[in-house]
């Protein structure tokens, strides 16, 4: 006959120590399960008996909670090991939940507001699993910090503008036979959250409130998201021993500016969204915080996008006359770490995210119930941020040009031609360029100059033509204020369709004259064309609503003074388009230029067309600060 097996509660030392007894640690673990997810859980307000309404709502029963179902397999089970519900923290505060229930309207209609018996109303509790040491090797499962992308590879779908822009899209089935390398999931949703479906909220809260809290989450993702990309900025790229070897002292200050107080500021900010998002998985606002961050931390941002004149010159300088720089910049760029991007588009960062903020609060705005606390709040941090943005535009408008007019007032020399003071921070190149003469006698008043071609300085508000001598010195022939400049495109008796004739009817001497000048392209002569017509504009000429937008597909740097910067998924009303290039109003500020149809495609949706329309009317009078 065999050993008879002692069991552990029926053994000597359990009778000895009773219901304290030591067990080997593996032994108190639960099931493992690879789909398992341990999560927070949030205790949900239960229902009084009387309280037949609730009770539907609400999937559990009064006496347990969602700790005691085991979410394995296809449904719920009852965990055989409620026993362990003695070591977990259990602290509810229902006075917060119905806080919650009535702001977002889950409190039935005709019931009267019950108070539960709390000695801290204010304070949201969460109750959390205990899970024995487990979370300490695994990562937090359903967290938007699980693997963070890139913020150049996200696109906020605020920016997107319509009804339906924050629909949930469920992820594909796990087997589907197909393997995709470097596939990155899409950004994790407010509603994708495991403390969110695993509790039954989105059956309690009404498809608005839904909306409100994802575009709410999604300003938290997306600084989450910008914050990673700031950090490989600074640690790969401005702290590089390599790269800052190869570079004076100047020109790195010039590059990265202060890029490390930027990174700073920012990590409070999202400090202070993630705590308020910690408080209870229903946010109920974060716009004080934005209001508060725009209005007393940014300031850095309006140096760092002062700074951007002084930086792309920086790097395009170092590019093209320092191989030890473009070599080491090459290594890094290639790293793993940096996803094979640029430096350039990290760089941009700031400018990016301080441009799209705006446009993520308005969206807030539009998901908040109007003439409710709430939506005032929002109103205030989109105007808080949009004041900021503008400080940032006025910033870096006013450093590139004090500085355009200093460099080209040296090399300008007008000779016997009485001289035009150029220096102002109210003035600005609009676009300069050389253009051919046309020597045929066009008319009665033409008086050609005995030169082969020009090279005209056209400012916002005055035209000054010129003889380039050299790189550095331009001779000038003539000037006159834009007042008195129009340009007619027609070709005269259709000789050359890229003439354009050129009318002053003030110029220096304050004589009547009109100059004819040939283009090299099509393109070349539309781009005169819209510059020196651009001071006679009026807004009330143009029909928005019948002209076609586009979105920017990527980022465009320009290249001259009449090109027009784009961020990705910036929209843009375009009014013409020659040879491949688009003309058009950038909707967020206003900005007009040129920029390759290749960066940006036509949006065909009406609907969201409408909706941008809507937004732009609603950012020009509510920004007007």
């Amino acid at each position: 006959m065999g050993r008879r097996a002692v069991l552990s509660t029926t053994s000597k030392v359990a009778k000895k120590l009773g219901a304290t007894q030591l067990i080997p640690k593996s032994l108190a673990k639960g099931r493992h399960h690879k789909t398992r997810h341990h999560t927070t859980v949030v205790t949900l307000p239960v229902g009084t008996p009387n309280d037949t309404h609730k009770a539907k709502c609400v999937s559990h029963v009064p006496d347990l909670s969602w700790e005691d179902y085991d979410s394995d397999g296809d449904g719920f089970a009852l965990r055989s090991n409620r026993r362990n519900k003695s070591y977990r923290a259990a602290v509810t505060s229902l006075s917060a939940d119905v806080m919650a229930m009535d702001r977002t309207g889950l409190r039935p209609p005709g019931k009267e507001r019950e108070r539960a018996p709390s000695p801290q109303p204010s304070t949201r509790t969460v109750t959390r699993k205990r899970t024995f040491g487990r979370k300490r090797n695994q990562a937090h499962a359903g967290s938007f910090k699980d693997k963070p992308r890139l913020y150049q590879e996200i696109r906020e779908r605020g920016l997107q503008n319509t009804d339906d822009d924050f629909t949930q899209v469920e992820p594909p089935p796990e087997d589907q036979g197909i393997v995709v390398k470097n596939f990155r999931p899409a950004q994790l949703t407010w509603s994708q959250l495991p403390q969110v479906k695993d509790t039954g909220i989105l059956q309690l809260i009404s498809p608005e409130e839904r909306k409100r809290q994802e575009a709410i989450f999604e300003i938290l993702t997306s600084e989450y998201s910008y914050q990673h990309s700031l950090s490989i900025l600074v640690r790969c790229f401005k702290e590089s021993k390599e790269l800052r070897g190869t570079m004076t002292t100047t020109e790195h200050h010039h590059l990265f500016s202060n890029i490390s107080v930027i990174q700073t500021v920012n990590k409070r900010f999202f400090e202070d969204l993630e705590k308020r998002h910690s408080i209870h998985p229903v946010i109920q606002d974060i716009s004080d915080i934005v209001q508060k961050h725009a209005t007393n931390h940014f300031q850095p941002y309006i140096v760092y996008c002062s700074n951007e004149t002084f930086q792309q010159r920086t790097l395009q300088k170092l590019l093209l006359s320092n191989s030890g720089f473009k070599e080491a910049l090459k290594r890094i760029e290639g790293s793993s770490e940096c996803g094979g991007l640029p430096m350039i588009s990290f760089l941009i960062l700031p400018m990016q995210r301080v441009t799209r903020l705006p446009l993520l609060m308005d969206t807030i705005c539009q998901k908040t119930p109007a003439e409710t606390a709430e939506y005032f709040a929002a109103y205030w941090a989109f105007k808080a941020i949009s004041k900021l943005v503008k400080s940032c535009n006025d910033g870096a408008r006013t450093m590139e040009r004090t500085e355009q007019m200093y460099t080209i007032q040296k090399q300008m020399d007008f000779g016997k031609i009485k001289p035009f003071p150029l220096v102002s921070s109210s003035r600005g190149l609009v676009k300069s360029g050389e253009l051919a003469v046309c020597t045929e006698d066009l008319s009665l008043f033409w008086k050609p100059f005995s030169h082969r071609s020009y090279y005209l300085f056209l400012f916002n508000d005055v035209l000054i033509i010129t003889k380039k001598k050299s790189e550095e010195l331009f001779v000038v022939l003539d000037y006159a204020t834009l007042e008195h400049v129009c340009v007619e495109e027609e070709s005269v008796g259709g000789a050359n369709p890229l003439q354009l004739r050129v009318i002053m009817e003030q110029n220096s001497d304050a004589h009547r004259e009109q100059i004819g000048l040939v283009a090299e392209s099509k393109l070349d002569k539309a781009r005169w064309v819209t510059a020196l017509r651009e001071h006679r504009r009026a807004d009330s000429d143009i029909n928005r609503e019948e002209l076609p937008q586009y979105e920017s597909t990527k980022a465009y740097m320009p290249k001259a003074p009449d090109e027009l910067g784009l961020q990705q998924a910036e929209v843009v009303i375009v009014e013409q388009q020659v040879e491949g290039w688009c003309h058009g109003e950038r909707m967020r500020d206003g900005e007009r230029g040129w920029f390759p149809s290749t960066c940006a495609s036509e949006i065909t949706n009406r609907t969201a067309m409408t909706c941008n329309m809507r937004r732009m009317e609603r950012m020009r009078k509510e920004t007007n600060v």
